[in-house]
C-alpha cells in the first residue's frame, strides 16, 4: 500500500508526457529532448545555435570548444502547467539551472502568452552566456535582467536573418511603472527584497535602459558605469556617468515611447545554422523520461523516495539500457539507497563502458558507503576515487569529476591533495556560473592566501540577482574579509555550512 501511495504521489508531480516517441537533437552547445515532431525539435535546436552565434557576434565573444557534458540540456514538456508542477511555482513559465554538472532548462512546447518556449530559453541562455563569457565581472541586477530581456526577444526571419532589440511584449505593462522603482533605485548594485510589481519593473525598465544605452547612442556611458563598479568605486560614483538620475527616468520614458526603436539585424551569413544530429531515443530512454526530468529538476528529502520509486518501476523492463539504468542510479543515490545506486551504475557501465554519468554515480555511491563503513581503509577511498579519475580521463573539460575527486577528501576527513586542489580550481574555471562552486573555490583561495582571487570569486555571487542564500553568504564573506580578515571570512563559510547541515537534519526529522 505504501509503495502504491508513493508512486501515485510521484506521478502527480511528474509532467504529462502524452506521446511515446521522444527525440534528442544534439548540437555544439545544446541537447534538446522533446516528444514533439522530429522536424520541429531539429528546427528549435538550430535556432538556439543561431542565437548563440548572434550573441557572440554582437559581443565579440569568441567561441571555444566545450565538453559535450556541459552543453545546455533542454527538456521540452507539454505546457506551462507542467512547468509549474516542476517548479512548484504557479508564476513560472519556464526555468533554467546553471550548475557544474551541466546547465539544464525546462520549457513548454505550448504557451498561451507572448512568453513562449523560445523567448523563455533565450532569456535564460542570455544569463548563462553572460556569466560564462565574463565570469569575473560584477553586473548590477538591472543589466543582468535587461540584457537577458534585450536578447530574449530575438526574432528569426524566413530568409535566415535574425533581429535583436524587439519590445518584450510580456513586460509591456511594467515599462511605464517607473514610480515603483525609479532610476536612482533601479541602478543600485544590490536591492532589498522587491515585491512582484517592483520585480516586473526591474526587468522591464532594465530592458529599456539596456536598449537606450546599447542602441540609443550611450554605450560609452554603460562601459564607464560597469568599469567604475568593477574598480571598486561606490555606486553613487559609478552612476554619475548617467547624469541626474531623476532626468534619466524622463529620458527613458521618452525613449520608450518612440514610434519605433532601433534594432540589430544579423544576416543569415552572419548567424549560420550549425549541424544538428537527430535521433529517436531508445525505448528504455523514453520510458524513463518522466523520472529523468524530475531528477534533473532536483529533489529533496521528501520527493527523492517518490522519484526513486518511479524510476525503479520504469527502469525495471530495461536492465540493459544505459539511459534507464543511469537515471535509476541517480534516483537511488538521491534517495540515499547507495547499494542500489551502485548496482544500477554497474548495469549502466556494462551497457555503456564509457558512461561518465554512471562512473560518477558509482564513485559517489562508494564514497557514501565508505563513510558509513566502520574502519574504511585507504583502499576503499582509492577505489571510489578511481572512478572520478577514469571519468576525468574520458573528458578532461568536464568539471564534475574534478569536483567529486576533491570532495572525496573531505568525505574521508583528509586534507585534499595538491592535484585535488588544482582540479577544483580548474573546475571553477570551467563552470564559473555555478554559485556553489564559486563559494567552494573561493574558500580554497582564501585558505591559500590568494585574497584578490577569492574576492573575484565571491563578488559576482554577492551581487547577483538570482544568487539567493549563496549571495547572502558571499556578501557576508566579503564584509568579514574587509572588516576582520581572512580567518573571519573563512569562519563565515564554516558557520554557513553548519547551518545548512542543521537545516538538513531538521528536514530529515520532519520527513
Amino acid at each position: 500500500m505504501l509503495r502504491r501511495l508513493l508512486l501515485a504521489a510521484a506521478l502527480l508531480v511528474a509532467p504529462s508526457l502524452a506521446h511515446a516517441d521522444w527525440y534528442e537533437a544534439g548540437s555544439e552547445h545544446f541537447v534538446v529532448y522533446s516528444n514533439d515532431a522530429p522536424e520541429r525539435v531539429k528546427e528549435f535546436t538550430e535556432r538556439l545555435e543561431r542565437f548563440d552565434r548572434a550573441l557572440r557576434k554582437i559581443t565579440g565573444t569568441p567561441d571555444r570548444p566545450v565538453s559535450k557534458m556541459m552543453r545546455v540540456t533542454v527538456f521540452m514538456v507539454d505546457d506551462v502547467g507542467d512547468i509549474q508542477k516542476l517548479a512548484g511555482d504557479s508564476s513560472v513559465a519556464g526555468f533554467f539551472q546553471s550548475r557544474s554538472s551541466g546547465p539544464v532548462a525546462f520549457v513548454p512546447r505550448k504557451s498561451n502568452s507572448a512568453l513562449d518556449a523560445q523567448t523563455i530559453l533565450m532569456h535564460e541562455y542570455g544569463h548563462s552566456f553572460m556569466f560564462s563569457s565574463w565570469p569575473d565581472v560584477v553586473f548590477p541586477p538591472w543589466f543582468v535582467e535587461g540584457f537577458a530581456e534585450f536578447v530574449g526577444t530575438a526574432s528569426f526571419r524566413n530568409d535566415g536573418s535574425l533581429v535583436l532589440g524587439k519590445n518584450p511584449e510580456h513586460r509591456r505593462w511594467c515599462v511605464g511603472l517607473n514610480n515603483y522603482l525609479p532610476a536612482d533605485e533601479l541602478v543600485r548594485l544590490k536591492h532589498d527584497k522587491l515585491d512582484d510589481r517592483q520585480t516586473c519593473v526591474l526587468y522591464a525598465r532594465g530592458w529599456l535602459l539596456t536598449h537606450y544605452l546599447l542602441l540609443g547612442g550611450h554605450a560609452k556611458e554603460l562601459g564607464a558605469y560597469l568599469a567604475a563598479i568593477n574598480s571598486g568605486k561606490s555606486i553613487e560614483e559609478a552612476t554619475k556617468v548617467f547624469g541626474d538620475l531623476g532626468s534619466l527616468d524622463g529620458k527613458l520614458t521618452g525613449y520608450g515611447k518612440r514610434a519605433s526603436l532601433p534594432s540589430i539585424m544579423l544576416t543569415a551569413a552572419q548567424v549560420p545554422a550549425s549541424e544538428v544530429t537527430l535521433r529517436k531515443v531508445s525505448a528504455g530512454e523514453a520510458a524513463i523520461m518522466p523520472a529523468r526530468i524530475l531528477s534533473s529538476r532536483g529533489v529533496d528529502q521528501k520527493s527523492a523516495p517518490r522519484v526513486a520509486e518511479t524510476a525503479r518501476r520504469l527502469a525495471a523492463p530495461f536492465p540493459n539500457d544505459a539511459a534507464a539504468q543511469n537515471e535509476l542510479a541517480e534516483a537511488e543515490f538521491d534517495a540515499k539507497n547507495y547499494i542500489a545506486a551502485e548496482a544500477a551504475a554497474d548495469r549502466a557501465i556494462a551497457a555503456d563502458p564509457k558512461s561518465i554519468h554512471a562512473m560518477l554515480y558509482k564513485g559517489m555511491a562508494q564514497i557514501e558507503l565508505a563513510k558509513k563503513k566502520e574502519g574504511a581503509t585507504a583502499a576503499d577511498w582509492k577505489q571510489a576515487r578511481g572512478w572520478f579519475l577514469t571519468a576525468n580521463k574520458l573528458d578532461t573539460e568536464y568539471p564534475e569529476p574534478l569536483i567529486q575527486f576533491y570532495e572525496s577528501f573531505k568525505a574521508a576527513k583528509q586534507k585534499p591533495s595538491e592535484s585535488a586542489e588544482k582540479g577544483l580550481l580548474y573546475a571553477y574555471a570551467l563552470a564559473p556560473f555555478d554559485n556553489g562552486l564559486r563559494l567552494q573555490a573561493g574558500r580554497l583561495l582564501l585558505e591559500q592566501g590568494k585574497l584578490k582571487a577569492a574576492r573575484v570569486a565571491y563578488e559576482p555571487v554577492a551581487y547577483g540577482p538570482h544568487s539567493g542564500g549563496a549571495g547572502d553568504t558571499a556578501k557576508k564573506v566579503l564584509d568579514a574579509l574587509d572588516s576582520s580578515g581572512t580567518e573571519a571570512a573563512i569562519k563565515v563559510l564554516g558557520d554557513a555550512e553548519a547551518k545548512q547541515k542543521e537545516e538538513a537534519e531538521k528536514k530529515k526529522k520532519d520527513v
